[in-house]
């Protein structure tokens, strides 16, 4: 048997409660907490879609790491046989393991994170498709942070953030800076004003957490390194 702790509550408090459940080969956490809902506590809330990694919505804190919880078997990550889950930090509970994602959200908002084509101002559409060499190092520093899917968990593992709630954070900052080496983007401007404030990228401290958790092997810890240089350079007129 596996002795698992749950986070129950929502946003005015809680506490862990404790279940037992039937360890078996090849068993992931996701599969531990959905016997607990399917077989003991039909109202414990918890997000999941994929199942394989895809979609980033079933990240918890396990044993006070941010984990993937589909991807994370329990012989990996058992303490003696025993399991602490608790909601993603850093993020409003809604109830149990479920997180409110607005706020994650908003930063990317804030950090200008959505594209913004240069042919577009007028709302032409463009008679040709833009063509960006892939050995470009533009090209090749937005593709090392192009596959973040927003699942928080480099969000929840940053202590700046706990610190600051006006941080960026890193999944928002990594997101502008692959826009930032985006040549069809035409929002450059307006994005490196919008992380170069005390909330930017210049209130990261380097820890690295984010880089050392991301599940995806992405570096947002060098996404931000790179806006630095970029906003240093941009002091001096060479925008690079």
């Amino acid at each position: 048997m596996i002795e698992v702790q749950v986070w129950r509550g929502d946003a005015s408090g809680g506490g862990l409660a404790r279940y037992a459940v039937p360890a078996r080969a090849n068993q992931t956490v996701l599969d531990v907490v959905t016997h607990i809902q399917r077989e003991i506590e039909p109202d414990l809330a918890y997000r999941f879609a994929c199942r394989v990694g895809m979609c980033g919505s079933c990240a918890m804190v396990v044993n006070g790491r941010a984990r993937w919880t589909c991807r994370t078997h329990v012989s990996k990550v058992a303490q003696d046989g025993k399991l602490e889950l608790r909601p993603l930090s850093n993020l409003p509970v809604i109830r149990d393991l479920a997180t409110d994602m607005a706020p994650f959200f908003d930063r990317w908002a804030r950090a200008r994170g959505q594209f913004q084509p240069k042919d577009s101002a007028d709302g032409a559409v463009p008679d040709e498709f833009a063509v960006v060499p892939p050995a470009s190092a533009k090209r090749q520093a937005a593709d090392a942070g192009i596959e973040c899917i927003g699942c928080g968990v480099c969000h929840a593992s940053c202590d700046i953030v706990a610190w600051n709630p006006d941080y960026l954070g890193p999944a928002a900052l990594n997101r502008a800076w692959t826009l930032v080496n985006d040549v069809r983007d035409g929002a450059r401007r307006e994005r490196l004003d919008a992380v170069a404030g005390d909330a930017g990228c210049h209130a990261c401290h380097s820890t690295q957490s984010c880089t050392e958790r991301c599940p995806k092997g992405i570096d947002p810890s060098g996404a931000i390194a790179g806006l630095k240089r970029t906003l240093f350079w941009r002091v001096f007129g060479l925008d690079r």
